[in-house]
């Protein structure tokens, strides 16, 4: 029971990443088109979350931190810390949105799959394995749609990629290594938060144009949601159910973001995106049947001798 418990919380907290990811996506399209640049945002995002977590990492003294090891917080921070939204937000500045909301999870799901079996050893079910093949393709007949086969976008297209093979490398190393969520994401923030300085006098900024307003709900959405909320978030689910499973969820952020984008930004899918968003559905739901299959296989008692 206590289990069971636990997974419904991990479901919950993934549903909440999804809303999460969703609303930074649609955010940061809004504020790369109007004034900010990609730097300005991976800092706001970085600046934010450790606002979060310094209060927390200073009460505990830094002794959890130091019980996951610097060379192992480095290392995490250098996969999910500041290179991960500048890669992101580079992306953006080739690629549409709708591709980063695509591609971000997509590669997320087909890494963590790839590396759960590479170094976990872990053996999928047939379900699983179907669930994530029709992901994946939903995903790329998803932005086929805007796809103009130009270099820039192409470049793009690859960052976003690059991040995912990153974020689902931090999934498996934070598994490997029984990272605590909080200090994992303590971590990656406040490590990520030393480099900022450097970066405000060295990378080009739009910062000074931007409205207060906007600042303040970047700094709220992108470092205290995003950044804080949503890498906690993730982490425990993995902590809980482990890469293959927590990467399932990524697949709804496109899904989420479309919703929203309809209503915040305008912007109407086309009728072969819909059709994609299905086969995502349909996808993340073999995935989940595969899931407990497996589940239920793994708690079974072994038949008894004859």
């Amino acid at each position: 029971m206590a289990d069971a418990g636990k997974a419904r919380l991990a479901i919950i907290a993934g549903l909440i990443m999804i809303g999460i990811y969703a609303i930074q996506f649609v955010a940061a399209r809004f504020s790369l088109r109007e004034h900010l640049t990609a730097t300005d945002l991976a800092a706001l995002r970085i600046g934010g979350a450790g606002v979060i977590f310094l209060p927390i990492v200073w009460r505990s003294g830094f002794a959890s931190m130091r019980a996951l090891g610097w060379r192992r917080a480095l290392a995490l921070a250098a996969l999910a810390g500041l290179p991960y939204p500048l890669i992101i937000n580079w992306g953006l500045t080739y690629a549409p949105a709708a591709h980063a909301a695509a591609l971000c999870p997509a590669s997320i799901v087909f890494f963590s799959f790839l590396l759960s079996r590479i170094v976990f050893n872990e053996s999928a079910p047939q379900q699983r394995t179907i669930g994530v093949v029709a992901i994946i393709a939903g995903l790329v007949l998803f932005i086929a749609p805007g796809r103009g086969g130009t270099g820039g976008v192409l470049f793009g297209d690859m960052l976003f990629i690059g991040s995912g093979l990153m974020f689902s490398t931090y999934a498996v190393l934070v598994r490997r290594w029984r990272a605590d969520p909080v200090t994992a994401t303590a971590a990656v923030v406040l490590l990520s938060c030393l480099p900022l300085p450097v970066l405000y006098f060295v990378a080009p900024s739009h910062i000074h144009a931007a409205a207060a307003t906007e600042i303040i709900s970047q700094i709220v959405i992108q470092g205290i949601l995003a950044g804080a909320a949503a890498m906690f978030l993730y982490t425990y689910v993995v902590g809980q159910l482990g890469p293959q499973m927590a990467s399932l969820f990524l697949p709804g952020v496109p899904i989420a973001t479309v919703f929203i984008g309809m209503a915040i930004l305008g912007e109407t899918p086309l009728a072969i995106q819909f059709a994609a968003i299905a086969i995502m559905a349909v996808g993340m739901g073999l995935s989940a049947v595969g899931g407990r299959i497996a589940g239920k296989r793994s708690s079974a008692p072994a038949p008894s001798g004859s």
